[in-house]
């Protein structure tokens, strides 16, 4: 296969799993562009993917990296990123110390399919567990991929759904919640 320029060819070699650092801002930006213009066909304006930038992202990166509000793990292999995920303390309420929220999850799409996207996201629930009971996170009503990947790994839709505006356009978004810990004796 022949290589191209900016592409990471899927490796042979397991990923490893560790936290990310400031260094590794403009790769989980490449890894966020790349993820949203492939996974997110369809569901969002063409035009408003085609304008995406990792330069743009970068900076936005950069600066969560900065502020290290969020758990962001990577995988890569051989010093190459081609998956990140992004937890912490829940965007609507931030001061629940029992609830926590997966914000991002994003592979570059060679990596799809391979596993690193479950290894990724068993990294996120163990931060998550370590420090809320619950989790929550939103996707797109329409992602029909994302959505089954997360009810494999044990998430459910909570019946909560908000619409949000994604490149000058209204997207619904639905609302899935998973149990970190077991729940006290006497709840569901």
């Amino acid at each position: 296969m022949p290589e191209s320029v900016g592409v990471i060819a899927v490796p042979e070699k397991p990923r490893r799993i560790r936290p990310a650092t400031i260094d590794d801002a403009e790769a989980i930006a490449r890894v966020h562009v790349s993820s949203w213009q492939a996974a997110y066909q369809g569901l969002l304006s063409q035009a408003f993917l085609d304008s995406m930038s990792a330069q743009r992202s970068h900076q936005n990166w950069t600066h969560i990296l900065t502020l290290g509000a969020q758990d962001v793990r990577v995988a890569e292999t051989a010093g190459d990123v081609g998956g990140f995920i992004a937890t912490g303390a829940r965007a609507d309420d931030p001061s629940d110390s029992t609830v926590g929220e997966l914000w991002a999850i994003y592979l570059l799409p060679d990596w799809w399919g391979t596993g690193t996207g479950s290894a990724l996201h068993q990294a996120g629930i163990d931060a998550l567990a370590s420090r809320f009971d619950e989790a929550i996170l939103w996707v797109l009503d329409g992602n029909a991929r994302a959505r089954a990947f997360y009810e494999r790994h044990g998430w459910r839709a909570d019946g909560e759904r908000k619409t949000a505006t994604i490149g000058g356009a209204a997207v619904d978004e639905v609302r899935y919640r998973r149990r970190l810990r077991p729940a006290p004796t006497g709840e569901p």
